[in-house]
C-alpha cells in the first residue's frame, strides 16, 4: 500500500522556465493520473483531479459538497483560516447554499453590476492618474491591482473604503499557510469588524448588500453572526481572486508583446476575448484548487473515491487541457476561451463572475491607452509570488512607462 509520505505533495514546484506557467507536476498528472491521491500542504490525504472532463463532471455532481459528516476528522487543504476545511452539516448544505445564493443574487445581478460600471471606470482613471503623477517607475500591484477590487467590493457591500489597509492585513493574515494562529486570529478579526457594522446599517441603511441583508434579517431568520460571516466571505472572495487576475493579466500582456499590440490597436473590440484568455491562463498558485468532500462513493475515470474523502479540483490544470484548448500554453487573446472553468461551472458557478469581468474589462480596455509604453521594470524571473498564502498571486509588479 502507498504510504502518505510517498504521495505527491502540494504545493508543487513552480515552472522554472515560465513565470506564467503552471506547475509541471500538474501537467504530468493530468496526462498520467488525472484522478490521483495526493498529500495536501496540511499533511492530509486527498484526491487531486486535473483533467477538464472529470473536473466539469464533478462540478455538476450533487454528491460533492463543502460539508462533512465528521468535520473534526476531515482532511484539510492547508493550514489557513478560510476555505481549507469542511463547512456546515451535509443535511443542511443544499438548503443553506440555495438560501445564500437567493439572498446574494440580486447584489450581483447584471443590472446592479451594470450600475457600477461608471464608478469602476472612475476609480481606474483616478488610480492611473495617481500612478502617472509619481516617478516613472512604480508597483502596479500597489497602485492598482490591490486597491481597485477592494474599493469596488467595499462600495458594493457598503463598507468604508478607507479601511482597505486594515482589510489587506486581515485578509492576508487569514490566508497564511505558515502561521495557523495568525490565520485564525485574522479571520476572527475580520468577522468581528463585520459584526460591528451591523448596527451601523440598522441605523443608517444605504443602497448596498450589507443594508439589504440587515433589512431582511428578521424575515429570513438571519443571526448577526450569519450576516457577518456572509459579508466577511464576500469581502474576501470579492477582492483576493480579482487582485491576482489583474496582476497576472498585466504580466501576461507585458510578457507577450504581440498580444499586447493587438489589444492596444483595438482595446474595445478585443478586451472581452483578452479577459477570457487571461482568466484561462492565470496561474496564481501552485495549489490553486477548489476543495470539496464526497457525500457518497463516487466513481470517476475508473477510480472510486470513498465517501468522506477530500477532492481537490485543479482549475489551472484543466484550463490548459490540450483536449479542450489547442496549444493550451500559448497566450492568444483572439482564441475562444469561453469554455474555461475559472469561475466554476453549473451549480458551482461563481456569483461574482460578472463583477470580476467588469473590473478586468474596464482596466484592460484602458491601461495601454493611458500607458502605451508600459513595461516590466525587472526581469520576469525576479518576480516573487506569494506562495506562503492560500490565494497566491504576485507580491509586487514593478513597472515603468
Amino acid at each position: 500500500m502507498t504510504q502518505i509520505q510517498d504521495l505527491p505533495r502540494l504545493p508543487f514546484d513552480r515552472d522554472p522556465d515560465d513565470v506564467n506557467g503552471i506547475a509541471p507536476k500538474f501537467r504530468s498528472l493530468r496526462t498520467e493520473s488525472p484522478v490521483v491521491r495526493v498529500t495536501t500542504s496540511a499533511g492530509d490525504e486527498a484526491w487531486l483531479v486535473t483533467r477538464y472532463g472529470e473536473v466539469k463532471q464533478l462540478l455538476n455532481d450533487p454528491r460533492l459538497g463543502r460539508s462533512h459528516h465528521a468535520p473534526e476528522t476531515a482532511s484539510r487543504v492547508a493550514n489557513a483560516a478560510v476555505l481549507t476545511g469542511p463547512l456546515g452539516k451535509p443535511e443542511e448544505e443544499v438548503p443553506a447554499r440555495t438560501k445564500l445564493r437567493r439572498l446574494l443574487a440580486p447584489a450581483f445581478s447584471a443590472r446592479r453590476v451594470q450600475k457600477l460600471q461608471g464608478g469602476v471606470q472612475q476609480l481606474i482613471d483616478q488610480l492611473l492618474d495617481d500612478l502617472a503623477k509619481g516617478p516613472n517607475s512604480g508597483d502596479f500591484h500597489e497602485a492598482l491591482s490591490f486597491p481597485l477590487p477592494v474599493l469596488v467590493i467595499c462600495q458594493l457591500l457598503g463598507v468604508p473604503g478607507g479601511d482597505r489597509e486594515e482589510f489587506r492585513r486581515m485578509s492576508a493574515g487569514a490566508t497564511s499557510l505558515t502561521d495557523v494562529e495568525k490565520a485564525k486570529a485574522s479571520w476572527g478579526e475580520l468577522h468581528g469588524y463585520m459584526r460591528s457594522l451591523i448596527e451601523v446599517k440598522r441605523s443608517t441603511p444605504g443602497e448596498d448588500v450589507f443594508s439589504d441583508l440587515v433589512a431582511v434579517q428578521e424575515k429570513e431568520g438571519l443571526a448577526d453572526d450569519e450576516i457577518a460571516r456572509m459579508a466577511a466571505g464576500l469581502l474576501f472572495a470579492g477582492h483576493e481572486t480579482t487582485v491576482t487576475r489583474l496582476d497576472l493579466g498585466t504580466l501576461l500582456l507585458l510578457t507577450h508583446p504581440e498580444e499586447r499590440k493587438k489589444l492596444q490597436a483595438d482595446p474595445k473590440g478585443l478586451v472581452q476575448g483578452a479577459v477570457e484568455e487571461i482568466l484561462r491562463m492565470a496561474a496564481p498558485s501552485t495549489q490553486d484548487v477548489l476543495p470539496r468532500y464526497t457525500h457518497d462513493d463516487i466513481e470517476i475515470a475508473g477510480t472510486t473515491i470513498p465517501k468522506g474523502d477530500l477532492v481537490m479540483l485543479a482549475f489551472t490544470a484543466t484550463n490548459r487541457d490540450p483536449d479542450i484548448f489547442s496549444d493550451p500554453n500559448v497566450f492568444d487573446i483572439t482564441r475562444d476561451s469561453t469554455q474555461h472553468l475559472a469561475f466554476g461551472h453549473g451549480p458551482r458557478f461563481c456569483l461574482g463572475s460578472g463583477l470580476a469581468r467588469l473590473e478586468l474589462q474596464a482596466l484592460f480596455s484602458t491601461l495601454f491607452v493611458r500607458f502605451p509604453n508600459l513595461q516590466l521594470a525587472v526581469d520576469p524571473a525576479e518576480l516573487r509570488f506569494r506562495d506562503d498564502t492560500l490565494t497566491g498571486g504576485l507580491a509586487s509588479l514593478p513597472v515603468t512607462w
